[in-house]
C-alpha cells in the first residue's frame, strides 16, 4: 500500500506511532524521572524501558516495510530510518544514565542488593529484546539482499530470453534461406539433366547423320567403280 507521494502509508503510520512513543519517552526522562524517587521512579523507568522496546519493534517493522517500496522512495526512507534509530539510541543512553543515578542513590541505602537484582533482571530482559531486534534487522537486510539479487537475476533472465529470441529469428531466416536455396538447386539440377539428355540426343543424331553420309559415299564410289 503506497501513497501518492511515492512513500508508504503504512510506513507513515509507523512514523506517527514512533513519534508519539519518543515524545512520551522524552517527557518521562526529562520531566518525570528527575522529580521522582523510590518505587515511583523505578516504575517510571520500567515504563520507559517498555516504550523503548516498543519503539525498537516499530523500527524493525519500518525496516521491513521499506523492502516493499520502490527504489527511488526507498533511499529517502532509509535515511529517515537511520535518524530514527539514532534518536532511539540516544533515548536509551539517557535512560541508562538515569538508571545509573538511581542505582547510585540506592547503593547508599541498605536495599542495594534488591536494586541490583532488579537491575540485573531488567538488563537481561532488555538484552534479549535487543538481540531479537538485531536478529530481525539482520533478517531484513538478508531479505533485502535476496530481493535485490532476485531483481538482478530477473533482469539477466530477460536479457537471455531476448538474446535467444533474436537467435531463433536468425535461425528461422537461415532455414528459410536454405529452403529457398534447395528449391533453386533442384530447379538447376532438373535443367542440367534436361540439357544432358538433349546433348546425348544430339550426339546420336549427329552420329547417325555421319554414318548415313559414309554409307552414301561408299555407295557412290561403288557405283562408279562397277
Amino acid at each position: 500500500m503506497t501513497s501518492s507521494a511515492g512513500g508508504s502509508e503504512l510506513f507513515s503510520s509507523y512514523e506517527q506511532d514512533f513519534t508519539i512513543l519518543t515524545e512520551s519517552i522524552k517527557s518521562k526522562i526529562e520531566q518525570h524521572i528527575p522529580n521522582q524517587k523510590g518505587e515511583e521512579r523505578k516504575a517510571t523507568i520500567r515504563a520507559v524501558e517498555r516504550e523503548i522496546d516498543e519503539a525498537n519493534e516499530i523500527l524493525g517493522q519500518m525496516e521491513m516495510e521499506i523492502l516493499n517500496i520502490p527504489t527511488p522512495s526507498r533511499t529517502r526512507l532509509q535515511a529517515k530510518l537511520r535518524l530514527y534509530k539514532s534518536e532511539a539510541e540516544k533515548l536509551k543512553r539517557d535512560l541508562n544514565s538515569d538508571r545509573e543515578q538511581l542505582l547510585g542513590g540506592f547503593n547508599s541505602d541498605n536495599n542495594d542488593e534488591g536494586l541490583t537484582d532488579y537491575d540485573a533482571s531488567t538488563m537481561d530482559q532488555r538484552q534479549r529484546l535487543l538481540s531479537g531486534t538485531e536478529r530481525l534487522g539482520q533478517s531484513s537486510r538478508r531479505l533485502e539482499d535476496s530481493h535485490r539479487l532476485a531483481l538482478e537475476t530477473e533482469g539477466i533472465g530477460i536479457n537471455i530470453l531476448s538474446t535467444l529470441k533474436g537467435q531463433r529469428e536468425t535461425m528461422v531466416r537461415a532455414r528459410d534461406t536454405l529452403a529457398e536455396a534447395d528449391s533453386h538447386i533442384d530447379k538447376a539440377s532438373k535443367t542440367l539433366k534436361g540439357m544432358a539428355r538433349r546433348m546425348a540426343t544430339n550426339k546420336l543424331i549427329t552420329a547417325a547423320i555421319i554414318l548415313i553420309l559414309i554409307v552414301l559415299i561408299v555407295l557412290i564410289i561403288w557405283s562408279k567403280l562397277f
